[in-house]
């Protein structure tokens, strides 16, 4: 069940390396894209270093033991055993693992849950809102056997192996909401955080073609107080500091990553107007584009 990772570099103004997930095994749904590997099985006796990039997919990195770096999004963690990542799609980062890192690696596409699998869909966007989930020993034995069981289910594909496959998925994303860092979140009224994952998902979406929050609530057939209302009870900000953070985060990425000039990431980011785009940006993060490139160097 080998496993080709491609690296390709778009012609458009955003050339982040963008990673696909492709399998060598034939799977009956396209938009099933679904694989877990065995880290030891990647490294084949070596390190591995993976250079910035971004995926279309989910990557989740689950390690019992090992060493390296990993950066997501302008965070550095320090990798070690009885850890897992979660690394949604368009998010940039860098790997390095050492040779002595063993776990597991499942990788899977947008499009694996289908939109009639809504409590699915909710779980793993509530898991994905952290990157990083450091376990004690106790947890990460009962997180292993999860996986171990995701892993025999793709070798084996019994009868109905896929929905065995998403129901472990479930169980692993609960283990990570038990996490006190997402008390928070689910104490509050599942309609908000329906919303709000929708509004969400459409910023990610749009961020370059709509930065009113009228636009987002129109999409959602709510009003702006409404939106609003949702993203300061879930989040403590409003919708434009939300759409304001993404835009950021994207500008961010783009300069760290790439060696496209201003003016070609402003329009990228839907600026016509580069100095508009570079007083945003300093207001936003005290530094020009400019000098923050410098800083990342």
């Amino acid at each position: 069940m080998t496993e080709v990772i491609q690296a390709l570099f778009p012609s458009s103004m955003d050339s982040i390396p963008i990673r696909h997930i492709h399998t060598a095994q034939q799977q009956q749904d396209n938009s099933y894209r679904f694989s877990i590997r065995h880290i030891q099985d990647l490294l084949t006796g070596k390190g591995m270093h993976e250079a910035l990039h971004r995926h279309d997919f989910f990557y989740i990195l689950a390690l019992k033991k090992g060493s390296g770096q990993h950066h997501i999004d302008f965070q550095s963690y320090t990798v070690e055993g009885h850890t897992l990542f979660l690394v949604r799609p368009g998010q940039v980062h860098e790997l390095t693992l050492h040779t002595d890192s063993s776990g597991y690696l499942i990788q899977f596409s947008e499009g694996f849950y289908t939109a009639h699998e809504q409590q699915a869909r909710r779980l793993l966007r509530k898991a994905g809102s952290i990157n990083h989930y450091p376990f004690d020993a106790r947890r990460s034995q009962k997180i292993t056997g999860i996986l171990q069981a995701i892993s025999d289910e793709y070798t084996l594909q019994e009868e109905r192996y896929q929905e065995a496959i998403k129901a472990n998925l479930s169980f692993l994303f609960i283990e990570l909401l038990r996490d006190p860092r997402h008390t928070v979140s689910t104490s509050e009224p599942r309609y908000f955080q329906e919303r709000l994952d929708t509004f969400l998902e459409l910023v990610e979406t749009h961020f370059a073609e709509y930065k009113q929050v009228s636009q987002y609530a129109a999409m959602m057939h709510l009003t702006t107080y409404q939106l609003n209302a949702i993203t300061k009870q879930t989040l403590d900000k409003t919708c434009s500091e939300v759409i304001n953070d993404y835009i950021i985060l994207e500008a961010r990425r783009q300069l760290h990553a790439t060696t496209e000039q201003i003016n070609n990431i402003a329009f990228h980011l839907g600026y016509e107007d580069v100095s508009y785009f570079i007083r945003f940006f300093k207001k936003h993060t005290g530094y020009t584009p400019d000098a923050f490139r410098q800083n990342c160097r």
